[in-house]
């Protein structure tokens, strides 16, 4: 049997010698200094502009990752750029790849519980339900819940009341926020440990809230930590402490084998 071809093809965006095209606006007319950086991000992910209340919250989730102090991919960031300042690209690329479920990137795993969940519109009626579920079978199966939890903000994420405040200004405070809500108090119940909604956990819930799918969470951490990495390099320009970082571990480290 032959094959027809799939067409090949792509709404993002298409150049002549005159125009430049991004979803269907033209950049220099339409976008360049009209559209913000959150925005376009939208209109790259979504295909249209955003409403002001869809900005705001949006705005918002990729405003909560970009800084968080010496983490463990700033680090990497600075290291890396230590060794290869020619290219600063491979020094924000090395810490973006630190976002994952550990630091960061667990927006992805909370989305998808609450968008997998709350898939039967049946399970709305019973979102405590649904959390006590969820929460027994990662307890069963002794895995961390993604999104609830953090070991420095206890017993409150002080990012996370302020997330939900913006979605609730802006419409859209929903079954997925109140479902990683309840997910959380049943955590705490069942285990006797504090386990608030840490940022990720809102930004899971958010962005299911804005419809966007669990698969693309990650990104909007990506995107955030991406100008904080950037922003650490310009740190590193003005007072670099990668260099001091490396020798005092290395002297640290192997302290224990020099003679006496």
């Amino acid at each position: 049997m032959t094959r027809t071809p799939k067409p090949v093809r792509s709404d993002m965006g298409w150049s002549t010698s005159e125009r430049i095209v991004v979803r269907g606006l033209d950049l220099p007319s339409e976008i360049l200094g009209r559209v913000s950086l959150g925005d376009m991000a939208w209109l790259e992910i979504k295909g249209a502009l955003p409403t002001p209340q869809q900005s705001a919250v949006f705005n918002a989730l990729l405003v909560t990752l970009v800084e968080h102090g010496m983490t463990p991919m700033a680090l990497a960031a600075r290291l890396t750029y230590l060794g290869a300042p020619e290219a600063l690209q491979a020094a924000v690329a090395a810490g973006l790849c630190g976002v994952g479920t550990t630091f960061a990137g667990t927006a992805e795993g909370s989305a998808r519980i609450l968008q997998e969940a709350l898939r039967d519109p049946g399970a709305r009626g019973d979102l405590g339900r649904v959390a006590a579920e969820i929460v027994a079978d990662h307890l069963g199966r002794k895995r961390p819940i993604p999104g609830i939890g953090h070991p420095l903000h206890k017993p409150i994420d002080p990012r996370t009341p302020r997330l939900f405040a913006v979605a609730e200004q802006n419409g859209f405070s929903g079954d997925h926020v109140r479902l990683i809500q309840l997910i959380s108090k049943e955590a705490e119940r069942a285990t006797g440990k504090s386990l608030p909604v840490n940022a990720t956990g809102a930004i899971g819930a958010l962005a299911s809230e804005l419809g966007i799918d669990w698969r693309l969470c990650r990104g909007i951490a990506v995107i955030g930590r991406a100008i904080g990495l950037v922003g650490h390099i310009a740190e590193e320009l003005q007072n670099p402490i990668a260099r001091e970082v490396w020798e005092r571990i290395e002297e640290e480290s192997s302290a224990h084998a020099r003679p006496r």
